[in-house]
């Protein structure tokens, strides 16, 4: 499975994670739809899991006039699986990696504003 992907079907279980409060390892079971296991997936969605808060206060602390809770959930995932590449993948994956298939993947799932959005929270965080 390419990291896209990997990446993709991540933000899916995170957000089925996040609106169901489902498992984890089910998440990416309901994702996989029988497909091989990814370690890339696994690690992404169980990173993300792991590190939520520390994620979720990075998020607060880059938001202007916005509550974390007011984000569209695709936008709050993506951010979250995002930031932890961000963070917890340097030595992995580039910076602008991070940054492309992020912008990529929000014009995809989200709405017309949703690339724009993710791109100037990320610059923050990044700083």
């Amino acid at each position: 499975m390419k990291r896209r992907t990997a990446r993709e079907k991540a933000l899916q279980a995170l957000f089925q994670i996040d609106i169901s409060n489902v498992e984890p390892s089910d998440a990416i079971e309901h994702v996989l739809d029988g497909a091989p296991q990814n370690d890339y997936l696994n690690r992404l969605v169980n990173g993300v899991v792991e590190k939520k808060q520390e994620i979720d206060q990075l998020i607060i602390q880059n938001l202007e006039k916005w509550t974390i809770d007011r984000l569209a959930n695709v936008d709050r995932n993506l951010l979250r699986l995002a930031i932890y590449e961000l963070q917890f993948c340097k030595d992995e994956v580039p910076e602008n990696v991070v940054f492309d298939e992020a912008i990529e993947i929000a014009k995809a799932y989200g709405d017309d504003q949703s690339s724009r959005f993710i791109n100037a929270v990320l610059s923050k965080v990044k700083q």
